[in-house]
């Protein structure tokens, strides 16, 4: 049976796309491909994260509040690398964490809002023998 094997891309309408993308640039560190978008290979985070590289598709009844304070119907979720560096890379440019870290038994997440008012989820998927940040 043919069946989907992942998300292929994520695409967004932003009221000023140029400075969009260059808040991404400085504050998460997203690397521009040659069309103006972001490349995120699989295999590279599966190099990083070999047993939690994954993509997760989740479904939230319309009226939860986890998406706040953001009014948009979804929320991005991106694995990264070193939560703790990237954070701190948010907080130099003047962006604060938008609520307090929480560590599961598959990783740490923090929250930001970007821009256009998307609240991003930023996620370090737990590895064995790494230690997750707190």
């Amino acid at each position: 049976m043919a069946k989907v094997t992942g998300i292929g891309g994520i695409f967004l309408k932003c009221a000023d796309p140029d400075a969009t993308r260059d808040w991404y640039k400085r504050v998460l560190g997203f690397e521009p491909n040659e069309y103006g978008g972001f490349d995120f290979l699989h295999s590279a985070s599966a190099a990083i994260h070999p047993e939690g590289a994954r993509t997760i598709y989740g479904l939230f009844a319309a009226d939860s509040p986890y998406f706040a304070p953001s009014e948009a119907p979804f929320m991005l979720n991106l694995m990264v690398d070193d939560l703790e560096a990237i954070l701190a890379r948010a907080a130099g440019e003047g962006v604060s964490e938008l609520q307090p870290r929480e560590s599961h038994a598959y990783g740490t997440f923090g929250w930001l809002v970007a821009p256009d008012g998307r609240k991003l989820a930023l996620w370090q998927p737990a590895s064995k023998g790494r230690p997750r940040s707190a």
